[in-house]
C-alpha cells in the first residue's frame, strides 16, 4: 500500500470515531429530543423519556421453597387467581412429621413428670407413711417402757445385765426406726427442691422447642400464595427435586387485575419528575397507540438499571431512580414484562 492509501484509511478511521463519538453524545444528551420526535407534531411538553417495563398492580413474586425435598404435589394451575396463604405445593416430608410426632410425645412426657414433681406424692404414699410412723412410735413408746422396768428389776438385783442390756438396745432400735419413718413421712410431704423444679421446667421447655422447630420445618415444606393474585407461571412439578442451595422459581404470581409501568429515570434527569406528573406510554407493541399514565410513587434512594434497550449506546452502569406510573384500566390487556418507553410531561395538562 502506498503512502497515499495510508493516509486516506488513516482519515476515514478518524471520521468515523468523531461520527461515533458525535452519535453516542447525540443519543446520551438529547433523549428527551428523540422523545419529541416520537410523539405526532413533535409535542412540546415531553421533558425527556426513560425505559419502563409493564407489571401488574403488584411486583411479580418468583416463589421457590423453603426446605430441600422432592415436589409431593402441586395444586394450582397458571391463569388461576388464588387468595394470600392458598397452599400451591407441597415438598415430601415424612421424615419431618415422624419426628414431630415423637417430639410430641417426649414434650407430654416431660410435662407429666413436672407435674407429679410439683403436686408430689399420691396420697396413698403419703397414708402408708403416716402409717409407718405411727408404728414406728408405738414401737418406740413400748420399747422405752420395757426399759424403764427393765432398768428398776436390774437396780433391784432381780434381773440380769443381759436382760437389761437386751431392753436397752431394743429401746435404740426403735429409736431409729421411728426417726427413719418420721424423715420419709416429712420427705414425701415435702416441697420440690428448686433445682429439682429448675430442672423439670428446663426439660419441658427443651422439649417444646424441639416440637417448635420440628414444626416450622414442617411448614416451610408447604408454598403457601404471598399475596391475593393471579399464577403467572407453574415450573414446579410432582416428582421434582428442589434445593435450597441452588433455589430456582417454582411458580411467579402476581395481582394482575390492573397495570402499572415501573420507569427507570436516568440520574440526570431526577430533578424534573414528580408524584402526580402526567407521562405517555409507548412501545413498539402497542402499534403506534398511546397511553396515558400518571406518576403515583417516585423512590427516595437510587439503584442500578433493570430495563435494559437495545441501544448500544444506553449505557448500563449509570444509576436510576424508579417511578411508579399508574395506567387506565383499559391498559390491562398489556402484556406484563412489555418493555415501554415513558414519555414524561411537563406539569401542563396534555
Amino acid at each position: 500500500m502506498n503512502v497515499r492509501g495510508k493516509l486516506r484509511g488513516g482519515i476515514l478511521a478518524i471520521v468515523f470515531i468523531a461520527a461515533s463519538a458525535l452519535l453516542y453524545e447525540v443519543s446520551r444528551d438529547h433523549k428527551s429530543v428523540q422523545a419529541n420526535r416520537k410523539l405526532s407534531g413533535g409535542a412540546a411538553d415531553v421533558i425527556f423519556a426513560a425505559p419502563g417495563k409493564v407489571e401488574g398492580l403488584s411486583d411479580t413474586i418468583d416463589l421457590g421453597a423453603a426446605a430441600d425435598g422432592v415436589v409431593k404435589a402441586v395444586y394450582v394451575t397458571e391463569d388461576q387467581f388464588v387468595k394470600k396463604g392458598t397452599l400451591l405445593a407441597e415438598i415430601a416430608c415424612e421424615d419431618l412429621e415422624a419426628a414431630l410426632q415423637a417430639y410430641v410425645a417426649e414434650t407430654d412426657a416431660a410435662r407429666q413428670a413436672r407435674l407429679r414433681l410439683l403436686r408430689g406424692a399420691r396420697d396413698e404414699e403419703r397414708q402408708v407413711a403416716a402409717q409407718k410412723t405411727a408404728s414406728a412410735r408405738a414401737t418406740l413408746v413400748e420399747a422405752k417402757a420395757q426399759l424403764q422396768r427393765q432398768r428398776v428389776l436390774y437396780e433391784g438385783g432381780e434381773i440380769s445385765a443381759v436382760d437389761h442390756d437386751r431392753a436397752n438396745r431394743d429401746f435404740g432400735v426403735a429409736t431409729a426406726q421411728f426417726r427413719a419413718a418420721l424423715r420419709t413421712q416429712r420427705l414425701i410431704a415435702a416441697s420440690p427442691l428448686p433445682e429439682e423444679k429448675a430442672r423439670a421446667d428446663a426439660e419441658v421447655l427443651a422439649a417444646e422447642n424441639r416440637v417448635r422447630e420440628a414444626q416450622e420445618r414442617i411448614n416451610k415444606c408447604a408454598i403457601l400464595a404471598p399475596i391475593d393474585g393471579t399464577v403467572l407461571q407453574v415450573n414446579a412439578r410432582p416428582g421434582e427435586s428442589f434445593s435450597t442451595v441452588t433455589p430456582r422459581s417454582l411458580f411467579r404470581i402476581a395481582d394482575v387485575s390492573g397495570r402499572r409501568v415501573k420507569a427507570e429515570v436516568d440520574e440526570r434527569d431526577v430533578s424534573k419528575i414528580t408524584a402526580g406528573q402526567n407521562a405517555i406510554i409507548n412501545a413498539e407493541g402497542l402499534t403506534g397507540e398511546r397511553l396515558a399514565g400518571i406518576v403515583t410513587s417516585v423512590s427516595a434512594v437510587m439503584g442500578k438499571k433493570r430495563v435494559f434497550a437495545d441501544d448500544p449506546a444506553d449505557k448500563t452502569d449509570r444509576d436510576v431512580l424508579e417511578a411508579t406510573i399508574s395506567l387506565a384500566p383499559n391498559a390491562k390487556s398489556l402484556p406484563i414484562g412489555l418493555r415501554v418507553t415513558v414519555q414524561f410531561l411537563s406539569n401542563n395538562k396534555h
